[in-house]
């Protein structure tokens, strides 16, 4: 599923574009159309795990106005058995220049223990078949060092 969004009156800024809160709001709410497709989200919960964003990036290419269409589209970057990495590619809707992307390492996290747990096996599977990307500008799946 693609995403699309309008940026709204509030999510602009006395400069007359779109604030940088909103651009990781818009690109959080592409993380919620993504989950569903890779095994995450209210399965994953009923397991007991979730997901908790560790690190994230923006790159912000082209300026976006307030009552612009915005599309998105979402990869798989790279994971292990318990990280995963997706970059967000935002877009004018209707001309598809690049407005933005977003790079986020997710971990898995066991809700109880609140402690960095395991992917399911079933979840490792669903991101090996989800659309891969080029590799991650700015993060990694391991800190360097």
């Amino acid at each position: 599923m693609r995403l699309t969004a309008r940026v709204l009156p509030e999510w602009v800024d006395h400069y007359g574009h779109m604030n940088l809160a909103y651009y990781l709001l818009a690109f959080d709410r592409a993380t919620d159309t993504l989950w569903p497709t890779i095994g995450l989200g209210a399965g994953l919960r009923a397991q007991g795990l979730g997901t908790f964003a560790a690190e994230t990036w923006v790159g912000y290419q082209r300026e976006v106005t307030e009552g612009m269409e915005l599309a998105f589209s979402s990869e798989v970057l790279g994971f292990d058995d318990k990280r995963l990495l997706i970059r967000h590619l935002m877009f004018h809707a209707e001309e598809g220049w690049l407005a933005a992307e977003n790079e986020v390492l997710f971990l898995c996290v066991d809700l109880v223990a609140r402690k960095v747990g395991r992917w399911p096996e079933a979840t490792l599977a669903a991101f090996a078949l989800a659309p891969q990307g080029a590799p991650a500008k700015r993060l990694a799946l391991k800190r360097a060092g």
